[in-house]
């Protein structure tokens, strides 16, 4: 291996690894932001996302259900909708957390353990900064669906990981370069060896 292709690939990993760690932070200020938005703005936008959806489903499917129909849809998704939205935020912040963690050579169940304590422990945060929100009320429920969501993204990172590490990000790897590294030094002690 030459010299210049190690340098790059030196510089790439100081410059990259750091940088794994910012889609991470911009997903916990974004739970927190949502967190922070009053109840009745939170119902609101859980609200037409659970609208959108039954009036989409109402015109692709030709349905034809009357106002009171749609609207009695509407309702009983609006509960699953919300709880769908923690389980997606914490799924995506725990496979932002992963990657980096992975990055670090922090793998199998200790990635798992590290990463689900960082995600649980954002979930508590995002609960409790919810209870000096008005219209808005911590719950443990929401906090159990989040550390399912982040359990989920934890091990979808994992596989993804491990692939990219196998495929795309292999020209990043620096296993040829330490195992000629060991192979000279093995011929060097070799070659030290029969001088004597």
């Amino acid at each position: 291996m030459n010299y210049f292709s190690l340098f790059i690939k030196k510089t790439l990993r100081i410059l990259l690894k750091p940088l794994s760690f910012v889609p991470a932070l911009c997903m916990i200020c974004f739970i927190l932001y949502m967190s922070s938005q009053e109840g009745s703005a939170s119902e609101g936008m859980s609200y037409q996302v659970s609208k959108t959806l039954v009036l989409a489903f109402n015109k692709v499917f030709s349905k034809g259900y009357s106002n009171s129909v749609l609207n009695d849809l509407i309702y009983q998704i609006h509960p699953f909708i919300r709880k769908t939205a923690h389980f997606t935020e914490f799924f995506t912040l725990a496979v932002t957390v992963a990657i980096p963690l992975y990055v670090y050579k922090i793998r199998g169940i200790f990635l798992v353990i590290l990463g689900q304590l960082l995600c649980v422990g954002v979930a508590f945060l995002d609960e409790y900064s919810q209870s000096f929100v008005f219209g808005r009320v911590p719950s443990y429920r929401d906090v159990m669906i989040d550390s399912a969501g982040a359990f989920c993204g934890i091990l979808v990172a994992l596989i993804i990981c491990y692939i990219g590490r196998k495929t795309i990000f292999k020209f990043l790897s620096l296993e040829d370069y330490r195992k000629k590294k060991k192979e000279y030094a093995k011929k060097i002690r070799q070659e030290a060896h029969n001088l004597k």
